[in-house]
């Protein structure tokens, strides 16, 4: 026969915290082995002694029962160590379902890997590699060497070096060209003196890198001879930023960047461009908008051009920098470089996702944002078509879940103004009372999911776009939504 643990005594009730169970008495407590067993005993001791502090402090106050719902008897303590424990030890980092309609969503990661890229960063991570070191001789080696004779050969460029975004890259090529001597003048049209997210803002930059700005032209105008006549001995480099979050249309005037190489060489001087999101590829023979190459930046006579990584590009976060031998050579030299350096992983992730574009044939396969770009719309529409009763039932009643057309944008800081057909699920309460109301706990019960979804709220609807949507999601997805139902 088998002795049966007797039950606990019922727990006085506890007015004073002399009263309060002893920690040793908790960490002892059946129910928090399994605890002891999944955090480790350090870890539960400093839950249990944060649970009894705040019951001790309510105590103190004079309450005779523990606000929050929390109570005084060793199982109910174990109980709210253990979510205190689920909080600290839960992943802030968390996998989302981006139904948004934005393909590159900067608040969610902008671009997905490809699957060579996924690959390679995780033999990366666990295996030693040559970051810095020479095979062939034996010797110290250049982590940009990785990646600079691909990057080359994709842009035309004479050299390359990589740094962490494009952010670092506009700071570094500045700092190099105007943070020193009397040449600190950096001239760039006052219609491209640009703010993208994160406060990152052209003027700002420039001041922070040590050069000096000045500015051109009017918002929506700016010529030729603006250039040339703001060009002093102090001038280091004309500039041309790329309009990455918005358009300005109507009655406007702009010089191209062949134009205005010509009028810095013309004064012995560089010309810097930031592309921004620079693509590597014509992106209208996939049927998208056009967006400027970097290869046609550099034939138009740009002497250095800075873009994204993980934007049009479609790899992972990183500033990339092309141009001239020389001055990439003086940027290398530049000790804010080692600072901006990216690591391993980042060169693990580029490297593959650079080659993918020597064989355009299979490229819009190979690349997921490509991929994700040129979906089909009736592919989206099917799936519609088979999530809405699955998400009808989940909800109940109390919303209608519909199939309907929508449009898909490229990205936050990419083509901001163009669209792309799409399709997916747009949600309405059945009855229009509180209806604002109503969608906004139904897009908080979205993100509340074990896997959250992320969508859309507009025009008195909640808009679930479906281009990012990818069959092999499809079955995660509808056990997403199953779960709104319990």
């Amino acid at each position: 026969m088998h002795a049966t643990q007797a039950p606990e005594p019922p727990t006085a009730d506890i007015t004073h915290p002399s009263q309060l169970p002893a920690v040793d008495k908790i960490l002892l407590h059946p129910s928090l082995q399994p605890l002891r067993e999944a955090y480790g005993l350090d870890a539960c001791t400093r839950a249990v002694r944060d649970v009894l502090g705040s019951l001790r402090q309510q105590l103190l106050g004079g309450e005779e029962a523990p606000a929050a719902g929390l109570q005084a008897d060793p199982a109910s303590i174990v109980q709210a160590a253990g979510l205190r424990l689920q909080r600290i030890f839960a992943p802030r980092l968390r996998t989302v379902f981006n139904l948004t309609g934005t393909v590159l969503h900067t608040n969610l990661g902008r671009a997905l890997l490809p699957q060579a890229a996924v690959d390679a960063v995780v033999q990366a991570m666990t295996s030693p590699a040559n970051l810095e070191y020479d095979l062939e001789d034996g010797g110290r080696g250049d982590r940009d060497d990785l990646v600079e004779a691909l990057i080359c050969e994709l842009t035309g460029a004479e050299a390359a070096t990589i740094v962490n975004n494009n952010a670092a890259a506009v700071l570094l090529v500045l700092s190099t060209l105007a943070a020193a001597g009397e040449r600190r003048e950096v001239v760039v049209s006052r219609g491209e003196l640009v703010e993208i997210g994160g406060a990152f803002r052209i003027p700002d930059v420039m001041t922070r890198a040590g050069a000096r700005l000045v500015e051109v032209g009017t918002t929506n105008r700016t010529h030729e001879r603006d250039y040339s006549e703001a060009v002093t001995d102090c001038t280091a480099a004309l500039m041309k930023v790329h309009c990455s979050n918005y358009a300005i249309t109507g009655f406007t005037k702009a010089v191209s960047d062949a134009q205005v190489a010509r009028i810095a060489h013309d004064k012995g001087l560089p010309l810097i461009v930031d592309l921004g999101s620079g693509t590597l590829i014509d992106l209208r023979e996939w049927g998208l908008p056009y967006e400027v190459t970097v290869r046609e930046t550099i034939e138009s006579g740009a002497d250095l051009v800075t873009f994204s990584g993980d934007k049009l590009l479609g790899g992972p976060q990183a500033g990339i920098i092309v141009g001239k031998k020389a001055l990439i050579a003086r940027i290398k030299k530049n000790p804010l470089k080692r600072a901006l350096r990216v690591g391993k992983i980042t060169l693990a992730a580029l490297e593959p996702t650079l080659r993918l574009y020597l064989h355009p044939e299979k490229l819009a396969e190979q690349l997921t944002t490509l991929r994700l770009f040129t979906r089909p719309q009736a592919d989206m529409q099917a799936q519609a078509l088979q999530l809405q009763p699955v998400l009808q039932q989940a909800l109940g009643p109390a919303f209608v879940v519909e199939p309907a057309p929508m449009t898909s944008q490229i990205g936050s800081g990419a083509l901001p103004v163009e669209s792309l057909p799409s399709f997916g699920l747009r949600i309405h309460p059945a009855s229009g009372r509180q209806a604002g109301r109503q969608l906004a706990q139904l897009e908080a019960r979205l993100r509340a999911l074990p896997r959250p979804v992320i969508a859309r709220l507009r025009d008195d609807a909640l808009w679930l776009d479906l281009r990012c949507l990818e069959a092999a999601m499809q079955h995660a997805f509808s056990e997403q939504l199953s779960l709104l139902g319990k």
